[in-house]
């Protein structure tokens, strides 16, 4: 086993389920901060049901990312508690 970073698709769609829980912060901000600055501002976070700490994990650290405007557990038909929709803000464009 290798510890090689693994490319992940930035497609608006974050599946937790392959990695350490350790990694989930920074993958998380890394994942939707690559998501804003691509234009992507309807992101899918899947963290699974399970007993519920790594989705109050995530929601802890949505609740203090910048980029973030809201964010709410998913539809019951699409996963409802194992997933959670996110809402980003754009990418201001100010002139410098």
């Amino acid at each position: 086993m290798t510890d090689e970073p693994v490319e992940l698709p930035i497609d608006g769609v974050l599946d937790l389920h392959a990695f350490d829980p350790r990694e989930v912060k920074d993958l998380v901000w890394a994942y939707i901060e690559e998501c804003q600055k691509r234009g992507i501002l309807h992101v899918r976070i899947v963290h699974g049901k399970g007993t519920g700490t790594l989705r109050r994990t995530v929601h802890a650290l949505l609740a203090r990312h910048p980029a973030v405007i809201s964010f709410t557990l998913d539809f019951p038909e699409y996963g409802g508690w194992g997933a959670t929709l996110v809402r980003l803000k754009p990418v201001s464009r100010t002139a410098a």
